[in-house]
């Protein structure tokens, strides 16, 4: 009887003599791949149709599956609404780690700016879901997202802080309002922002218009 090599990897092919054996892998999708393309398509349909406005049935659409299937990846819709508004969170905090310590505050703002609706307009799903539908996230989890909100927030405000005092803004101006007025301008933009359109040229649109106004005047 003639003998057969059997070696790994499974999927090569050895021959001896005229026989010839082939042994196969049947490949199992990566379960973490699926539930990140579930994450990906709930953000997709929470920015269009609203966290309420999306059913089970509609993600389940998006994936190609039953509804059952589903919860093979998530407990509840809520779940999903959680990552996403976390992911969101993670990529702005991001961003802003990107911008040099040592710059004057006024070019750190700039920088921010840019550094901010980059997000907004790279990823605008889960920067529509951070803006706007995180406001349905319940309990500990509505908390946790708030307090990164806040520290997010926090972070432009030292921007603002450090130029007044050093003298590169006004002396009077208040931290909070210009923090307000700066991640307003910029938060919006995802109603509006056209694909393929130039954050960075437009980013210093926003603080050219901010910034005339915040320094320069110095109260005695």
């Amino acid at each position: 009887m003639q003998s057969v090599v059997s070696t790994w990897p499974p999927d090569w092919t050895y021959w001896r003599k005229a026989w010839s054996v082939t042994l196969t892998i049947v490949r199992v999708p990566d379960v973490s791949t699926r539930r990140n393309e579930l994450v990906r398509q709930a953000a997709r349909l929470f920015a269009e149709k609203g966290y309420h406005g999306t059913s089970t049935g509609d993600l389940a659409e998006a994936m190609g599956v039953q509804k059952g299937s589903l919860y093979a990846h998530i407990r509840s819709k809520a779940d999903l609404l959680w990552e996403v508004a976390r992911d969101g969170a993670e990529a702005f905090h991001a961003a802003l780690d990107g911008v040099p310590d040592e710059l004057p505050a006024t070019e750190k703002i700039r920088l921010a700016l840019r550094a901010h609706l980059r997000v907004v307009a790279e990823q605008l799903d889960v920067a529509t879901v951070f803006i706007r539908e995180w406001r349905y996230l319940e309990g500990e989890r509505r908390d946790a997202f708030v307090a990164e909100r806040r520290r997010y927030e926090e972070r432009f405000r030292a921007l603002f802080r450090e130029g007044r005092e050093l003298g590169d803004l006004r002396t009077d101006l208040d931290d909070a309002t210009a923090t307000l007025l700066a991640l307003s301008a910029a938060n919006w933009a995802y109603t509006w922002l056209r694909p393929g359109e130039d954050t960075d040229a437009l980013a210093d649109r926003f603080f050219g218009a901010l910034l005339d106004g915040m320094r320069g005047y110095a109260t005695p």
